[in-house]
């Protein structure tokens, strides 16, 4: 299980649009939590591709 940390989610809006992101990237059991900002997944991904992933789908990857 990896872990990230993705700033701007407010809503379950944002929730899915993360979750849908790293989803499309081939990782599974993604879990986003909007109080933390924490995002697990399992399954591999460059970080270049995470990155655009997420700011794709509106957030900023820390």
């Amino acid at each position: 299980m990896h872990t990230i940390q993705v700033k701007g989610m407010s809503c379950q809006h944002c929730q899915v649009a993360v979750k849908e992101a790293l989803e499309e990237l081939g990782l599974t059991e993604v879990k986003v939590n909007l109080e933390s900002g924490q995002v697990t997944y399992q399954g591999q991904a460059e970080w270049e591709a995470l990155r655009a992933a997420i700011d794709d789908a509106g957030f900023e990857l820390e």
